[in-house]
């Protein structure tokens, strides 16, 4: 398993919102790409990429992406508001590795398979979740569909991966929900990346023993509760 720094991007800054609310926005930083540096330099080899003003259709920060992404020599995976396969492509044209479709892969699966099949092993889908059930729009809705069943459903596809959030624990640095996750890990025969409240290495040593392909991180980072160096020295490569 790896573990993945979070460069969560809004309004051209490196944040950190709890429970991806924009009203509670507890770390903010002004260069990110700068800040994708670091953690590259720290040892952690792939990097986490999201786009929440895309997210939210309040712009895009595709500028920034494209200077991370020259920047270092990760390898950079990028979720937030990829709807349509324009997104997608220019996305990946800017050397990518990786997309995460959250929305327009719950609401469209005939969508998700077409560009799935022309693109494959490069989308990651975005199961994101709250109590159980698979939410959208940057989180703000439910789709009501348990996420299990979306798992079930994806099973055919030649994604890279599953993302799963859980959105309810994001951010708060309160511990994660690691029945849940192993649930989700155990229901899909795709590499399953888990993030929401990870904390601890504790967490992350289940995780991998639970066989998570990685974990994402961003606030037990960025404020130290979860130290940097620590985590990228045994699963940042």
């Amino acid at each position: 398993m790896i573990a993945v720094p979070a460069v969560d991007l809004r309004e051209g800054r490196c944040v950190q919102l709890v429970g991806g609310r924009p009203e509670e926005e507890k770390v903010s930083l002004p260069d990110p790409v700068g800040q994708a540096r670091l953690w590259f330099e720290m040892g952690f080899g792939t990097l986490h990429i999201v786009d929440l003003d895309a997210a939210l259709g309040l712009g895009d920060n595709r500028v920034i992406i494209r200077e991370v992404v020259r920047g270092t020599e990760a390898v950079v995976q990028v979720g937030g508001g990829v709807r349509n396969q324009s997104d997608l492509e220019e996305i990946l044209n800017l050397g990518v590795k990786r997309v995460i479709v959250g929305t327009r892969a719950i609401d469209d699966p005939e969508w998700l398979g077409n560009v799935s099949g022309k693109h494959p092993d490069c989308i990651t889908v975005a199961a994101d979740i709250r109590e159980g059930l698979v939410v959208r729009k940057g989180w703000t809705e439910s789709s009501g569909i348990p996420v299990l069943e979306l798992l079930e459903d994806l099973d055919a596809l030649p994604l890279a991966g599953i993302l799963c959030t859980d959105v309810s624990r994001e951010g708060r640095m309160e511990g994660m929900d690691l029945p849940g996750a192993r649930a989700v890990i155990k229901g899909t025969r795709h590499p399953v990346w888990i993030s929401g409240g990870i904390t601890t290495i504790d967490e992350l040593d289940a995780l991998d023993q639970a066989g998570a392909a990685g974990a994402v991180l961003g606030m037990a980072l960025y404020t130290k509760t979860l130290s940097p160096t620590q985590v990228a020295r045994r699963f940042g490569i």
